[in-house]
C-alpha cells in the first residue's frame, strides 16, 4: 500500500470501540449474549476498515482474517464502505456492484444491508443511494434503519416507528427491529416490552426483524428460543419472514451456524435448505423489479407461507 493510499484510508477507519455496548447505551446484564452481539460489530468495523484499506477489494483479507462466521458481517461493513463510496461519487464508483463480484456474491444481502448504513455512524439519517441490484436493492433500507437504532438507541426506533407509515417505512423498521435485538442484549422480554409499546402498525415489522436478527446473528440458547416464541406469538409470521430472510442469508454464504439451523427449525419446522429454497421460490418473478412494492410482496408471500406451515 501506497502511502498516500494509506493516508486517505485512515480518516475513514473506525474504532473497534464503536462496538461496546456500554457506550452505546444497551442492555450490560446479559453479559453472555453482549459477548457474542459485540463481536458482530467488531467485525462488521473490521469488514469497513479492511474495504477502506484495500479501496473496496477486500476479498481476500476478508475470507484471511475473519472469522467464518463472522464474515457476513465484516462484508456488511465493506458494504457501508462501499455505499458510502457510491454516494460521494453519485453512482460513478459502482463500488457497491464491485464488492458484489466474485466472492461477493455469497454475501450479497449483507453488502445490501450495509450499503443502507451510510452516514448513521454520524447520527445522519438521510435515505441512502439504493444499490443497483433489482430487489435486494431495497435491504439497503433495512440497513439504514439498523444503523439508525445501532447510534441512536431507542428513542431512534420510537420515533422511527411514530413516522408516517410507507413501504419504504415499512422497510426500515425491519432494521430497527434487528438493532432492537443488540440494543437489548438479546433478551425477548426487553423486546417485547419495546415493541409493545410502540403504535400497533410499527409492531410487526419490528417483530420480522428481531427474526432475522435472531436467525443470523444468534446470541440465544434453547431457554431464550422458547421464550421468543412466546413472546412473539401474535406475529409469529412476521417473525418467521424474518427467521426466512435469515436463513437464506446463511444459506447463500455456505457457512450455516449451528444456531440458525435451531432457529429454522423450531419457528419454521424446516432446514434452513428448505427455508432458502422459499426464499428463491416465493422471489423468482420478482428479481428484476427494482420497485419497493416488489420487495414488499416477496416478504408478504413468506408470510402466507409461513402461515401455511403453521
Amino acid at each position: 500500500m501506497t502511502t498516500s493510499t494509506s493516508r486517505s484510508s485512515a480518516w475513514l477507519s473506525l474504532p473497534l470501540s464503536m462496538a461496546e455496548f456500554g457506550s452505546r447505551g444497551f442492555r450490560l446484564d446479559r453479559p453472555a449474549a453482549r459477548v457474542a452481539l459485540e463481536e458482530h460489530a467488531r467485525s462488521f468495523l473490521r469488514g469497513f476498515n479492511l474495504a477502506a484499506a484495500r479501496r473496496g477489494a477486500p476479498h481476500e483479507e476478508l475470507h484471511d482474517q475473519i472469522a467464518d462466521d463472522e464474515r457476513g458481517f465484516a462484508y456488511e461493513g465493506a458494504g457501508m464502505y462501499a455505499g458510502l463510496v457510491d454516494t460521494l461519487t453519485v453512482g460513478r464508483a459502482r463500488a457497491v456492484r464491485t464488492l458484489l463480484d466474485g466472492p461477493g456474491d455469497g454475501y450479497a444481502h449483507l453488502i445490501n444491508v450495509g450499503a443502507g448504513w451510510l452516514f448513521t455512524p454520524a447520527r445522519v439519517t438521510a435515505v441512502p443511494r439504493l444499490p443497483d441490484q433489482p430487489l435486494l436493492r431495497w435491504l439497503a433500507l433495512d440497513g439504514a434503519g439498523f444503523g439508525e437504532v445501532y447510534f441512536g438507541g431507542l428513542r431512534a426506533l420510537r420515533r422511527r416507528a411514530a413516522a408516517r407509515p410507507g413501504p419504504r417505512w415499512e422497510a426500515r423498521l425491519a432494521g430497527c427491529g434487528r438493532a432492537l435485538w443488540f440494543a437489548e442484549s438479546g433478551d425477548p422480554d426487553g423486546v417485547a416490552d419495546v415493541i409493545a409499546g410502540v403504535a400497533p402498525g410499527a409492531r410487526p415489522h419490528l417483530w420480522a426483524g428481531v427474526g432475522l436478527a435472531v436467525t443470523y446473528a444468534g446470541a440465544a440458547d434453547d431457554v431464550v428460543r422458547d421464550r421468543l416464541v412466546e413472546r412473539s406469538a401474535p406475529y409469529r409470521d412476521d417473525f418467521a419472514q424474518g427467521v426466512l430472510f435469515g436463513a437464506a442469508a446463511r444459506h447463500r454464504s455456505g457457512i450455516v451456524p449451528e444456531h440458525t439451523r435451531r432457529v429454522a427449525a423450531l419457528f419454521l419446522g424446516a432446514s434452513v435448505e428448505d427455508a432458502a429454497r422459499w426464499c428463491t421460490a416465493t422471489s423468482a418473478d420478482l428479481t428484476a423489479r427494482t420497485d419497493v412494492r416488489a420487495y414488499l410482496r416477496w416478504k408478504q408471500r413468506l408470510r402466507l407461507l409461513a402461515a401455511e406451515l403453521r
